[in-house]
């Protein structure tokens, strides 16, 4: 059964946007044009596109007579969609009414719509029997293409991974076994490859791009980008002897729009996995599932994992979400196998084992390695303590507190596990619970605090760091960037303005608990 929401959840928001979806909808079977004084093509379970609807009073007609035929929903485009008596009449009715992007073409979006619907039928199948869509048609394609182009031939998708290779060998050079054996091309090929402005004509959608033979010994590709709906989707790499005739080349460039349709269905199976994933790890975040079920569902080894939340602020608002998708996508294939993640709350959690190799080291390392963003975003990571997989809500907890103090700056860095910040953690909560008692209202201080307003004199800064280091001034000064001399000056003066027994450990107490007060909480 083929849901309205799922339907637009696969083609995404970019196109599609569900202005209203009731309960009890019909299930999707089929998409049809809604032709002026052609009613009766509409059929159950149909998605109805509103192609020649202009009116707002046609529109309305539409979608009463698109429900009492039992559609599933009508599609119409701004600003039809959202006029108030078509709205009106879908709440009435019953019936899923969907806003589609106004520059969307019509026709891209019928056989979009249609290869959805196909590729949730196949992943139904290819479930039930227990496999991944798609894998094995895209090995088969690349024997098939690797047999019209005379070549043997790579499928590799936009991050240079290949994701299926031809059979053929009879022509290669240790480039195409070096991106076989590591399933993508290597850095130092890929560099190669990326001077001679390769990706470059493969993003400005080049039917097909020749690459000569190369000094170190590769040999010729002729290589096609895949593409559907203006989207690239990946590419096609033959290994050739020379220069490739144009039949053959066109020959090739033919096979493209097969392929791109079995990336479409593996990544909408890929998609529907991540998506099944993220939903059950948000309610396990948010407590809302009971933890027995999370190991299991989830695919969880049985070794204590951590929660890693991702926060990316200082920016641009507006190219944050991009930035957290760019680094779910590094994560995912960066940090062995592909990680359990989700959005919750603007940030990004991701589910890791406490191991070397494939866990929170490599991780910490991959989130390091991003740089700030164009707009000044800053990608920040805090880890919550290894735990049982049932303890996922716990470390979730504990990440988003160890975040907090990465982002008040109160420890340094860009990334912090939650057991190795215990000391700021301590006096963060100490702080805290002082502060929310007002102890740093409590005896002479407050006058120091009001000195320092008006005069800019830094007593409160010099006593906390002359409290911090007893007995070693030069410690004190080096913290304040400033002489040992002037630090007896100001402690001096400020004991001037403010009598107090600094020889009596329990003040020298009392006064470091209210400067941890004001500092850490």
């Amino acid at each position: 059964m083929v849901s309205v929401r799922s339907v637009v959840d696969r083609v995404g928001p970019t196109l599609l946007h569900a202005l209203l979806v009731p309960e009890g909808c019909p299930a999707v079977g089929d998409v049809v044009i809604a032709e002026p004084g052609a009613e009766s093509a509409i059929a159950a379970g149909d998605l109805v596109l509103g192609v020649a609807t202009v009116e707002a009073e046609d529109a309305a007609a539409l979608v009463r007579t698109s429900a009492s035929r039992g559609a599933a929903a009508v599609l119409l485009k701004p600003p039809l969609a959202a006029k108030p008596p078509v709205k009106r009449a879908a709440k009435t009715a019953g019936i899923a009414l969907i806003q589609v992007h106004a520059a969307t073409s019509w026709a891209q979006l019928v056989w979009l719509l249609r290869t959805v619907l196909d590729a949730i039928a196949d992943e139904s199948e290819a479930l039930e029997e227990g496999g991944d869509p798609g894998s094995g048609d895209l090995f088969r394609l690349a024997d098939a293409v690797a047999a019209v182009v005379d070549a043997s031939v790579t499928i590799e998708d936009t991050n240079s991974r290949v994701l299926a290779y031809s059979a053929r060998q009879d022509l290669t050079d240790p480039a195409r076994v070096a991106t076989i054996m590591g399933r993508r091309i290597p850095d130092d090929v890929l560099a190669r490859f990326r001077s001679r402005g390769v990706f470059r004509e493969l993003s400005r959608g080049r039917q097909t791009i020749f690459v000569p033979a190369q000094r170190d010994g590769t040999l010729p590709r002729l290589i096609v980008p895949i593409r559907m709906g203006g989207e690239l989707l990946g590419s096609m790499w033959a290994v050739v002897p020379g220069p490739v005739s144009e039949e053959r080349a066109a020959a090739f460039a033919d096979a493209a729009p097969v392929v791109a349709l079995h990336l479409l269905r593996r990544r909408a199976h890929t998609d529907a996995q991540r998506r099944a994933s993220a939903e059950l790890l948000r309610a396990v975040l948010e407590g809302q599932v009971p933890p027995r079920r999370v190991a299991a569902e989830l695919d969880l080894s049985d070794e204590p994992h951590r929660v890693v939340v991702v926060d990316v602020s200082g920016g641009d608002s507006r190219d944050a979400e991009g930035l957290l998708l760019a680094l779910l996508e590094r994560i995912s294939h960066g940090v062995g196998r592909r990680p359990v993640a989700t959005e919750l709350g603007g940030l990004l959690y991701v589910v890791v084992p406490d191991r070397a190799g494939t866990g929170w080291p490599e991780l910490r390392d991959v989130l390091l390695a991003q740089p700030v963003s164009r707009r000044g975003g800053v990608p920040r990571a805090a880890a919550g303590a290894p735990g049982d997989p049932t303890a996922l809500a716990s470390s979730r907890a504990q990440a988003d507190e160890a975040l907090g103090l990465l982002r008040a700056g109160l420890v340094a860095g860009r990334a912090v596990a939650y057991d190795e910040a215990w000391t700021a953690l301590v006096l963060h909560r100490a702080a805290a619970a002082a502060a929310s008692a007002q102890v740093a209202e409590l005896g002479p201080l407050g006058v120091l605090r009001a000195h320092d307003e008006t005069s800019n004199a830094g007593y409160v800064d010099t006593l906390y760091e002359w409290l911090r280091h007893p007995g070693d001034p030069r410690a004190a000064a080096e913290r304040l960037r400033i002489h040992p001399n002037t630090l007896r000056y100001r402690m001096k003066r400020l004991l001037e303005l403010v009598p107090l027994d600094l020889e009596d450990p329990d003040v020298r107490l009392a006064l470091l608990t209210q400067l941890v007060a004001l500092r850490w909480s």
